[in-house]
């Protein structure tokens, strides 16, 4: 018997592992990814300012999964009815399987922005930000433009203005969101919250704010404002993985695309057990994982000793403990109803990357991580 995940994201990664414990031993396992290493992308913001930290939040897909075969390729179609996975480099077949490849970058059609913005996926995306943002900074009144402002836009503006104050660059960063309010898919004491903290990092603001075009010098707004920008970052929203055609399926609580085939994390949109749809976030996709890994285990289980009826699957209930966001080097955590910054924020988000770090095994790298992150508040 085979099960095969697609992705080695928060949610493949997570699950990956968790299916290594509770599957019978004689039940192959194989983990697809594109990339030998597991890329903790709720850090990848801090490698704009900080280079050194991309080792912090490599983790070798090797060193991070026990008994599952890690298989290095490209997925590039998945044949649900017939339980067979494309492959940049060949073909697999499964029984049971989960689609957690991730989704892409969302540029609605605009191709100027596609063209001339860069987005931040991958590492390479992180230096890139860094290298434009370091040339702009040796000209004239340099403007640094991110659009976008999620939780993704948020880091990434906050970085850009502490990297221009370390530089000495008298550089103005400006964050753009087409919603009323920053982070607007959050409470409102957060989103609160979060605007005071990119005003007090020196990030101008603006919301009601809609993208329409971009070229190597400016971007266009609505109303055919031109607003000059050096540089040009892209956190405005995702998509489906090509694989999928750039759709992201919908699925219920129990998390089934397929009889035997379930989609989560990025990869779908998800409507949990109370039919509410769930955020795209890393602690959803852990979360997710953790109810697919039950289901999957049940359905392997039932196949293999047989019986009358399929097993009942657990559906997957969105209860988060809270948010966190970093804004270059202040941050800004929401606990229940209590929302904190400064210090304690800061604290509590380095606890959480190194928490997740150690999930996976990675232990010298959470522990980098820590040290790093106490190094760089000294100097704060």
């Amino acid at each position: 018997m085979h099960v095969v995940v697609l992705g080695a994201g928060y949610a493949g990664l997570t699950l990956t592992r968790l299916l290594e414990r509770d599957l019978p031993d004689d039940v192959a396992l194989t983990l697809v990814d594109e990339s030998p290493d597991h890329l903790v992308q709720h850090e990848l913001h801090r490698v704009i300012r900080r280079p050194g930290l991309a080792d912090d939040i490599t983790v070798s897909l090797t060193d991070a999964v026990d008994r599952a075969t890690v298989r290095v390729a490209r997925v590039e179609d998945v044949d649900t009815d017939e339980r067979t996975v494309f492959l940049s480099d060949g073909s697999l077949s499964y029984d049971v399987g989960a689609i957690c490849i991730g989704a892409e970058t969302a540029f609605y059609g605009l191709e100027g922005v596609r063209e001339h913005a860069i987005a931040l996926k991958r590492l390479e995306h992180a230096a890139r930000i860094r290298s434009a943002a370091l040339e702009a900074f040796g000209r004239s009144d340099p403007r640094l433009v991110v659009g976008g402002a999620g939780l993704s836009g948020v880091q990434v503006a906050g970085e850009l203005a502490e990297l221009a104050r370390e530089e000495g660059a008298t550089a103005q960063v400006t964050l753009l969101e087409q919603f009323d309010d920053v982070a607007p898919n959050f409470p409102s004491n957060f989103r609160r919250a979060v605007r005071r903290a990119l005003e007090n990092a020196g990030v101008v603001v603006r919301t009601g704010t809609t993208v329409t075009d971009a070229d190597e010098a400016s971007v266009v707004l609505e109303g055919d404002e031109q607003l000059p920008a050096d540089v040009f970052v892209w956190t405005g929203g995702i998509r489906g993985p090509d694989a999928l055609e750039g759709a992201r399926p919908s699925v219920r609580g129990d998390l089934r695309l397929t009889d035997r085939t379930f989609a989560l994390g990025d990869a779908a949109r998800v409507v949990d057990a109370n039919g509410e749809p769930v955020p795209a976030s890393a602690q959803t996709a852990v979360r997710q994982a953790r109810t697919v890994a039950e289901n999957v285990s049940r359905l392997v289980e039932y196949d293999r000793e047989g019986g009358v009826f399929e097993p009942r699957l657990e559906s997957y209930t969105f209860d988060s403990p809270g948010w966190l966001v970093s804004v270059g080097n202040d941050a800004v955590a929401q606990l229940g109803p209590a929302v904190l910054t400064g210090r304690a924020a800061t604290a509590l988000k380095t606890t959480v990357g190194a928490g997740y770090l150690s999930s996976v095994g990675a232990i010298r790298n959470a522990a980098d991580l820590v040290q790093e992150e106490l190094r760089f508040a000294g100097g704060r």
